[in-house]
């Protein structure tokens, strides 16, 4: 007797294709899913907690004065962010970035003063200069394949000890002289250093050009082909190359507009003092890393966006008015730094790993 039954068809069986049902890897995913996978999220969170925060700690935050200051504040950081962000993006850091600022500010300072020239002589100059020590470094990296790390901090020390030794070899002192009276300063204050009236606040321009980079960076990440390359060589530099990225070009242009991001923040510091310390900048490259990494930029390269260093900066500036305005010891700025930024990596970390589970 033919013991063999013929299995029923299961109840739960899938429908076939064509029904128009959609399995786990083709569903859409929900708005708060695609959120949770953006970089700048996280960052987005902490600084709306930072900024609530000080709004209660410190009433005067909520005058439009006050939140000028914290603008420009966040703006003199975010402005070099941005460039340090693309460049953590492609897989590199620079840690000469600090110093390259004033760099740039001494040069065009002692070209100008020293020379008896028109002050965009030296702006230009300085630019030269800044654009040159960014290409160096992406070249040296490329070339012999050290640690962007290690190329970059030989880079740092080599200018520390170049604006000092130069500074005082040139003006006799370590610091340039004052250049307001200079031909073409007023000019190149207005582009670098003035400010505008919104209603009864004052503003500094660096927060427009802040903002107007942002927005260009933003663009170059999402809509052209060099973002794609950014992201490409910071994730896999051999796959990129293997498919055609130019990875050489792609590093060294990256390097580059550190450079011009230190340039540009150099001619600031300069016409906003007239004068320029050769010894400061020491220490800013990490503010300016730490802003990145807040702003979901990635150590390891090939995940970030331009959108979150701008919330980085702006935590910067929030943390850094804010003490002032809450009457609080300036000492703890530091520390409460160094916990606002691994909070907020937590937190980054926290969102990327929500987003990649579900």
């Amino acid at each position: 007797m033919d013991v063999t039954q013929q299995a029923a068809p299961a109840a739960d069986t899938p429908p076939a294709s064509g029904t128009g049902q959609r399995d786990g890897r083709t569903r859409q995913r929900s708005l708060a899913l695609r959120l949770l996978a953006r970089p700048e999220v996280g960052v987005f969170l902490g600084a709306v907690a930072v900024f609530v925060f000080f709004l209660v700690q410190a009433p005067t935050v909520r005058q439009g004065s006050s939140m000028a200051t914290v603008l420009y504040q966040a703006s003199t950081i975010g402005i070099m962010a941005l460039p340090v962000a693309l460049l953590m993006i492609g897989g590199e850091f620079d840690l000469s970035a600090g110093v390259a600022v004033i760099s740039s500010a001494l040069t065009a300072a002692m070209i100008s003063f020293q020379l008896t020239m028109n002050v965009w002589v030296g702006v230009l100059v300085a630019l030269v200069l800044s654009l040159a020590v960014g290409a160096f470094n992406g070249w040296m990296m490329v070339r012999t394949g050290l640690p962007s790390f290690l190329v970059t901090l030989g880079t740092f020390l080599g200018l520390q000890g170049v604006n000092l030794a130069v500074t005082k070899l040139v003006t006799g002192n370590v610091a340039t002289d004052d250049i307001s009276d200079m031909d073409g300063f007023d000019q190149a204050k207005s582009v670098f250093s003035s400010s505008f009236h919104l209603g009864d606040v004052q503003v500094k321009i660096t927060v427009v050009w802040w903002l107007v980079f942002a927005a260009l960076a933003t663009w170059v990440l999402l809509r052209t082909k060099y973002g794609n390359w950014i992201f490409a060589v910071g994730g896999n530099k051999d796959s990129a190359r293997a498919v055609g990225v130019p990875v050489t070009f792609t590093k060294i242009s990256l390097f580059m507009l550190v450079g011009f991001g230190a340039w540009f923040v150099g001619m600031h510091q300069l016409f906003a003092f007239n004068t320029v310390q050769s010894g400061e900048g020491v220490g800013q490259e990490l503010i300016y890393i730490a802003a990145a990494v807040i702003g979901g930029c990635l150590l390891t390269g090939g995940y970030g966006s331009a959108i979150g260093p701008v919330f980085g900066a702006f935590m910067f500036g929030m943390v850094s008015q804010g003490i002032v305005f809450a009457g609080w010891n300036p000492d703890w700025f530091k520390a409460f730094l160094g916990v606002m930024l691994l909070g907020a990596t937590l937190i980054n970390l926290w969102v990327r790993q929500s987003a990649t589970r579900r």
